[in-house]
């Protein structure tokens, strides 16, 4: 095991102590009568996405099942399963989680995520981080979640599948327009997956131009289908 996932390794098991001998309490208001981690009244306050939705990049819609950018210029990844938008309270789990390096939420934020509610699979791809990245953070947030949907689902995850060559700017500090530029080249797939359906894992997507890159190299190195399974989906705003 690299040395840089044994501090992510440790605190998980940590965590999963924890939550096993501690009385369960919500995540989100520290409140003792939750179930599923959330007290009723903060999980019906979890950000659901509107059922009318793009049919593959998961954008709500007011009619049809293709948004206009996904018939214009279809994009390499097939599909993206997600169930939440990037908005209060779940975007604090994601930030304690992501940047306070919270990995007890990677087991309640993983119930969050599609799962055995989204098309089955042969294998999952936690998205790449670069390796300054990963050193600064000190775990991979996407292969976290990939590990916990994983064990659940019985699927193989394919941690070494693709690399993360490039260390770029935060997707999240730039504008939507320089998105897609900023992630061109970034990645490369080491693995061989001809003919299989393989799950992107990743915490959010904002303009897919980052899943949209992964997936042109998944499908360059013989996947079949690609899909993207999110936690949450930013919105644009209106």
């Amino acid at each position: 095991m690299p040395l840089s996932n044994w501090k992510a390794f440790v605190l998980n098991h940590c965590s999963s102590l924890a939550q096993w001998a501690l009385p369960a309490s919500c995540v989100l208001c520290g409140t003792g009568a939750a179930q599923d981690n959330f007290c009723a009244p903060c999980k019906a306050a979890l950000p659901h996405l509107c059922r009318a939705r793009c049919e593959v990049c998961a954008l709500p819609l007011t009619s049809g099942t293709l948004c206009g950018a996904c018939l214009k210029q279809p994009p390499a990844y097939d599909k993206v399963c997600v169930q939440h938008a990037y908005a209060f309270p779940l975007d604090a789990l994601i930030r304690a989680y992501k940047y306070g390096g919270d990995l007890a939420l990677a087991h309640v934020l993983a119930d969050q995520m599609p799962g055995a509610a989204a098309p089955a699979v042969d294998a999952l791809i936690p998205m790449p981080l670069a390796h300054a990245r990963l050193r600064e953070r000190g775990f991979n947030q996407a292969l976290e979640l990939a590990r916990v949907i994983g064990r659940r689902l019985g699927v193989p995850i394919l941690a070494d599948a693709c690399r993360k060559v490039v260390d770029t700017a935060p997707q999240a500090a730039l504008p939507w327009s320089q998105r897609a530029r900023n992630v061109r080249g970034v990645f490369v797939c080491d693995a061989e997956l001809g003919g299989l359906r393989v799950a992107v894992v990743d915490d959010v997507m904002t303009t897919g131009a980052t899943l949209n890159e992964l997936a042109r190299n998944l499908k360059r190195a013989g996947a079949l289908h690609v899909s993207g399974w999110m936690l949450a989906r930013t919105l644009p705003a209106i």
